[in-house]
């Protein structure tokens, strides 16, 4: 990494440090306060779309330490969200629980099940635990569908409403991003810390090399586990943040095509990387609400006839393909060509880079 003219590493502490210099720190703080007025900034819509973003991270950010840094492929990644996501809509709705109470219920609870489902990856790996989170996702989805119908309504959607906070009332969305985007802020920084942590290394050990991870003492099982409960911490929060966000729990937010959008989201942004993270997930959701405000301008070009598929065809074009070209082009992902544009603005007048 290029440092600054004049900083040195003299210390451990110091070369682990995240934010090194002055100018970082104070970029860091302008961040913050610019955050922080964004709500007095953007329209009702923008903002929506910026508390949505928010949500999605956090989520993204469970996959990405699973995926990403300990190389456990899933694609049932929804059906963890929509786990965290009911935990919280049923206890609301069908035992009057408080919002607040739900929370660590929910989260726990989907972290539990996260544990469970990793039990698998002590026997089977690669396509194998790929196959056992498909399965996962599948008996999510036949148990919303199937059973407790007086708690889980078929699927078909528990209403809910938004929580007061000290008085506030959170169906205001300026409140409820002050509620949502401090946690994601918090839970990107944790997922920053846990990679460059024992366990963080641990999991990139296991994704580079099982064997030889093994073979220098890692409890290869124990890091699995722990990789697809913190993944599922994540998502549990996300179900949960989710739920109150929408004011709705139905099972069509968390079918498979999410959890394969989710594993897009990481690929693109770039696999093994926290910023590439949040740059695939701000790219493919802003891709996903300029789609749908483009779906009913492009239906009034086409016959009736064809009108319907317009919207499911160009949906499923619109993430899959930025996913393809960067696979070809730029298999790192956005959080490389952040790098090389980086080291490129350090290192002028001078040409090479990355």
């Amino acid at each position: 990494m290029t440092r600054a003219a004049g900083y040195y590493d003299v210390n451990y502490g110091q070369d682990m440090a995240i934010v090194r210099t002055r100018l970082h720190w104070g970029a860091l703080i302008s961040f913050f306060l610019f955050l922080g007025l964004l709500p007095f900034l953007l329209n009702a819509f923008l903002l929506r779309i910026l508390i949505t973003t928010a949500v999605v991270l956090i989520a993204a950010l469970g996959l990405q330490l699973l995926s990403g840094y300990a190389g456990l492929y899933s694609i049932g990644h929804s059906a963890f969200i929509g786990s965290g996501a009911y935990l919280t809509a049923v206890l609301i709705n069908s035992f009057g629980w408080s919002y607040w109470l739900t929370i660590p219920v929910a989260t726990l609870g989907t972290m539990l099940i996260g544990a469970i489902v990793g039990l698998f990856s002590y026997r089977v790996k690669e396509f194998y635990l790929i196959v056992a989170t498909l399965a996962f996702q599948s008996v999510f989805m036949a148990f919303v569908l199937n059973f407790f119908h007086d708690y889980l309504l078929h699927g078909e959607g528990i209403p809910l409403r938004r929580p007061f906070f000290m008085g506030i009332n959170l169906m205001n969305d300026n409140y409820f991003y002050y509620y949502v985007m401090p946690v994601t802020v918090l839970m990107t920084f944790f997922a920053r810390s846990i990679v460059r942590s024992r366990v963080g290394r641990a999991f990139v050990a296991i994704r580079d090399n099982d064997l030889s991870a093994e073979l220098i003492g890692i409890n290869i099982f124990k890091y699995k586990l722990y990789a697809f409960a913190i993944s599922s911490f994540y998502a549990g929060l996300a179900g949960s943040l989710w739920a109150i966000l929408m004011r709705n729990v139905g099972l069509s937010d968390y079918m498979i095509e999410y959890s394969i959008w989710y594993l897009a989201l990481i690929i693109l942004g770039g696999l093994g990387s926290i910023p590439g993270t949040v740059f695939g997930t701000v790219a493919l959701v802003g891709i996903k609400q300029f789609v749908l405000w483009l779906i009913p301008v492009l239906s009034t070009a086409f016959s009736p006839s064809l009108a319907h598929r317009v919207g499911p065809g160009l949906g499923l074009l619109s993430w899959s393909l930025p996913v393809c070209i960067f696979l070809l082009y730029e298999p790192r992902g956005m959080a490389h060509t952040w790098e090389v544009l980086k080291s490129r603005c350090q290192n002028w007048p001078f040409t090479y880079g990355i």
